[in-house]
């Protein structure tokens, strides 16, 4: 590299919310392949994310704990960060991965639905950004938020959700600017990587991959090898999405 030094992962420590399954548990494993200790949070995923640390932790002991919180609280997202703290008494890299998504058509919005779509995807963020903020300085880290290309193309029937990540996209520029010039600020903005766990028609789909380019949906390997670029390799670089698409951003229809 020009000028500077990756970023060396071996002891550092990462916090990955929303890490026991599909996208948020493939960045943690790549983390640990890397050599980064992981704090694996959950909400209601114990099960997973137990099964998650502990093959991780036969491959290197005592390398990964769970740490299962609710982060619609304030309170709770500094409580959090206290605890990986306690664990290991450090902190290098924070990944705000942890997400609601659900259809809110307009007509049926609750200010429930309000509250807690926009407390995952944009007050967690910017309280456990925050919290984490004194020890990510100490360490020189690294921030990710994974963001959502419909942060700018919207979805339909999901305006509140939408309307979050939009926010959420906008706090990693100003986190970027608020935190330089020790801890760096960056996102990913996932397209097509897993079809949703509810039912989504074939119409649905073929619909999606008419959009994308590549012509095929991505898969985790691909979030989690952006991610480890932006925080190992890519020194210079702060305020940046970067979209992981297949160049749907580009070819929208």
């Amino acid at each position: 590299m020009s000028g500077e030094q990756a970023f060396d992962l071996e002891g550092k420590t990462a916090l990955v919310t929303g890490a026991a399954r599909r996208i948020g548990a493939r960045i943690v494993e790549r983390l640990h392949e890397a050599g980064a200790n992981v704090a694996i949070h959950c909400r209601g995923s114990a099960a997973d994310a137990e099964a998650l640390a502990d093959g991780l932790n036969r491959v290197r002991p005592d390398s990964a704990a769970t740490f299962e919180a609710d982060l619609g609280p304030a309170e709770s997202c500094e409580e959090l960060v206290r605890s990986v703290i306690d664990w290991n008494n450090r902190l290098d890299v924070l990944v705000n991965n942890a997400s609601s998504f659900f259809p809110t058509p307009l007509g049926t919005i609750s200010e429930d639905d309000w509250d807690n779509l926009v407390d995952s995807n944009l007050k967690a963020p910017l309280f456990l950004a925050q919290a984490a903020w004194p020890y990510l300085q100490e360490a020189s880290g690294n921030i990710i938020n994974i963001v959502d290309i419909h942060a700018r193309r919207p979805l339909k029937n999901y305006p509140v959700y939408v309307s979050a990540k939009a926010g959420l996209e906008m706090l990693t520029r100003s986190l970027a600017r608020e935190m330089a010039p020790t801890v760096r600020v960056n996102g990913i903005a996932p397209g097509a990587i897993l079809w949703p766990e509810d039912d989504m028609t074939e119409a649905v789909r073929s619909n999606i991959l008419s959009q994308i380019p590549l012509g095929k949906t991505g898969n985790p390997d691909q979030i989690a090898e952006c991610l480890l670029f932006l925080v190992r390799d890519a020194t210079y670089t702060t305020g940046h999405v970067i979209a992981v698409d297949g160049g749907r951003g580009a070819g929208w229809g």
